[in-house]
């Protein structure tokens, strides 16, 4: 019997980790190896990318909040 995979939902982090690997020319490898086939350090630079980006997206929305008050 084949192996039935369920379809993910693609998350805003998951484009997000995507476009992130994209812009550090990570895909060839992720395509052919898998997410698993990163090193520490390059899984690293996508999560810190990460957090940089959701922790500016915060601060903006926060700042929109505080003008329409």
């Amino acid at each position: 019997m084949a192996n039935k995979k369920k379809k993910k939902i693609e998350t805003p982090n998951d484009k997000m980790k995507y476009e992130i690997a994209t812009e550090l020319g990570l895909m060839n490898k992720i395509k052919e190896k898998g997410w698993g086939g990163l090193t520490a350090k390059e899984s690293g630079r996508i999560g810190g990318i990460m957090t940089v980006r959701k922790k500016a997206k915060a601060k903006e929305m926060n700042n929109e909040q505080v003008v329409k008050d």
